[in-house]
């Protein structure tokens, strides 16, 4: 039986129509899923079920039944009933989305009182109950903290605890797992499927990733400039998907096979909505596209049982499945002279109290890293979000001051040399920032940013350069005059890009580059670093907690926990034939789009805090295998070839 039944829904802030003659139905207890890339209308579509349309958004046409009640015709305070109760939300950031002025258990509470007239010391102890039952440890303790105390993690599963709060009929999860590690969006995708399961709870999930809609999802629709483009079932749509742009989405994919190659690409990007669009809204970027497809919209075509597309030509053959990946191989003995060598690099960070500020312990935020890299090869650097890796990163280009380091760069010592000695390998050695938007100045134009680095450390033949170093990154010279604003989130990265290669370095130490990048445009710039490191020799120090990504681009990799490295090799060595239960825990973590036979095991809890780390193996408290060995002392280094080794006392 259908709980929603949606029908031509059509939104329009201003000029611009983002949701377009939607329609679907969810039926109880099932999951339906909207994927496509940023720009579709995915999140518009969910806000106007919600009536939560932002200022200027009102809805055009259709209709929004839920439960037999036209939601369109309630009255705000019969919406505000059915908002928060019957439906809830989880919203995309949860670390906007939380007030921050408030506890964790206050937020809670105010919906417990508004569907449930809970107050007082019965909603403190729901709250309790509702934070355990999301998996946050020490619930009466966490329901007095603010967001701010909260990992990323525990902010995303309070969001689920207030949306729970109201017992929903239907959740609306809006990329409740975007940029979260595997381990820690491994278990909120458990906690979802569990809450399902155990309430009957359909779920209309929102997300760009392929891998979490193939373990979440019962049918999948995809959305693209505004409307929907195909619907299936979840493993029809897996198996043969049939629209151009599905199809595409799968190609762009990193994958092993691909390594050495470029990955598939979809030329251009989603149209502006602001203006009347003729025929089939892909075809400008559809290889396949005829004269047809650019002169009239093409009605919906039914291939099976609940799969239908929106295509003139769709596609009838099944997807290409994956082939085993290769075996393991190791890094050559007798490797090239090392363009980066790192020796037990140490950045401690003081924890000062009282009146007199006196430091009364560290954070041992990274605690004797060693690294090798070598040029024109990328070493990734892995792990769970504060595992020390991007602070490691910018220790090793001396953003940080490191509290013990040998730091080489083409064999000659940097590590101590004075700020004023050290300008000369500032040219040499840059940096790419995991928020782009965040790293550029929106007051400058982006020329003004690209030739401000030439200028500070080569002192000429700026301005004429920026045109050039655009276009390296494939972005026309023409942009320079444009401010960041004006640029989508993909763009923003080959700017950022462009200004690291202004000074002409030799290496790049790249932050969670493509980080909830659409696939799309994660394939763009992924392409982009194979070949500029193909053309310049570059070496990348590659910060990521995507494996798919590090199985593409990288040749060697070091797994990261808790400021050590625990497990490093080469990239076969390490995701073909993982030694360290962490390692494995994280690989186990990764949601793949091919259907498998066997039950991954799950990492549990968080990563401790690096001020009082465990004693012992600092991973034992999460591990599977610890016993009183693991307890007592930090395990030595096992080496199972030239490049493989491992710390643990029991290697797998």
């Amino acid at each position: 039986m259908s709980l929603l039944k949606v029908r031509d829904l059509s939104v329009a802030i201003g000029p611009v129509r983002p949701v377009q003659q939607v329609s679907f139905d969810i039926d109880e207890g099932e999951t339906f899923a909207l994927l496509g890339e940023s720009g579709c209308g995915k999140s518009m579509t969910a806000l106007a079920l919600m009536r939560l349309l932002p200022a200027g958004g009102r809805l055009t046409g259709g209709t929004v039944v839920f439960d037999g009640t036209s939601l369109r015709e309630l009255p705000e305070t019969g919406m505000r009933r059915v908002r928060g109760g019957r439906m809830a939300m989880i919203f995309q950031e949860p670390g906007t989305s939380l007030n921050p002025v408030m506890t964790v258990g206050a937020q809670i509470g105010e919906s417990l009182a508004l569907h449930h007239g809970m107050t007082g010391v019965a909603a403190r102890e729901r709250a309790e109950t509702l934070l355990a039952a999301v998996g946050i440890p020490d619930p009466a303790r966490r329901v007095d903290e603010f967001p701010f105390q909260l990992s990323g993690g525990m902010k995303q599963r309070a969001m689920i605890a207030m949306a729970l709060a109201g017992e929903p009929e239907l959740l609306i999860a809006d990329e409740p797992t975007t940029a979260l590690d595997v381990t820690i969006q491994a278990q909120v995708l458990d906690l979802l499927a569990e809450l399902k399961a155990a309430r009957r709870m359909a779920t209309l999930l929102i997300s760009h990733d392929l891998g979490v809609v193939a373990r979440m999802a019962d049918r999948v629709g995809i959305m693209y400039a505004g409307q929907l483009v195909e619907t299936a079932p979840r493993a029809d749509f897996y198996a043969r998907p049939a629209h151009p742009y599905a199809r595409r989405l799968f190609a762009a994919l990193p994958d092993v096979r691909l390594r050495g190659t470029a990955l598939a690409t979809i030329p251009g990007s989603v149209p502006s909505l602001d203006r009347p669009l003729c025929g089939c809204r892909f075809a400008p970027r559809c290889a396949e596209a005829r004269e047809i497809c650019r002169r009239e919209v093409p009605d919906w075509t039914f291939l099976a049982q609940g799969h239908a597309v929106r295509c003139h030509f769709p596609a009838t053959g099944a997807r290409s499945s994956g082939v085993p990946a290769p075996a393991g191989e190791s890094v050559a003995a007798e490797a090239p002279a090392p363009l980066l060598e790192v020796e037990e690099l140490r950045v401690h960070f003081p924890i000062r109290r009282g009146l007199f500020r006196r430091t009364v312990g560290h954070v041992r935020a990274v605690d004797g890293v060693s690294l090798r890299l070598v040029r024109g090869r990328t070493l990734a650097l892995v792990g769970e979000s504060g595992c020390g890796k991007t602070t490691a990163g910018k220790a090793v280009l001396r953003l940080l001051p490191a509290t013990s380091s040998f730091l080489r760069l083409d064999g000659q010592e940097i590590g101590d040399l004075p700020e004023s000695r050290l300008r000369p390998f500032r040219a040499r050695m840059q940096m790419v920032f995991q928020d782009p938007f965040g790293s550029l100045n929106p007051r400058l134009r982006v020329g003004e940013t690209i030739a401000e680095g030439l200028r500070a450390l080569k002192g000429r033949g700026a301005e004429a350069r920026v045109g050039e170093l655009l276009e390296a990154v494939g972005l026309p010279g023409a942009m320079a005059q444009r401010y960041p604003h004006e640029f989508s989130g993909g763009q923003r990265q080959r700017i950022a890009i462009a200004r690291a290669l202004a000074v002409e370095p030799e290496l790049l130490v790249c932050d969670e580059p493509t980080s909830a990048l659409d696939v799309s445009v994660q394939a763009q710039i992924l392409n982009l670093l194979r070949d500029l490191q193909k053309r310049l020799g570059l070496a990348y120090l590659f910060i990521t907690h995507n494996i798919a990504v590090v199985d593409f681009l990288a040749q060697e990799v070091a797994v990261m926990y808790l400021g050590r490295i625990v497990e490093r090799g080469s990239v076969d060595e390490v995701l073909r034939n993982p030694r360290h239960p962490y390692t494995q825990a994280l690989l186990a973590a990764v949601p793949a789009i091919e259907p498998s036979e066997v039950a991954p095991v799950r990492l549990a809890g968080d990563l401790p805090s690096p001020a009082a780390p465990p004693a012992g193996c600092h991973f034992h408290p999460r591990c599977p295998r610890a016993v009183d060995t693991c307890r007592a002392s930090y395990p030595g280094e096992t080496a199972f070839s030239a490049s493989h080794t491992v710390r643990c006392h029991f290697p797998g």
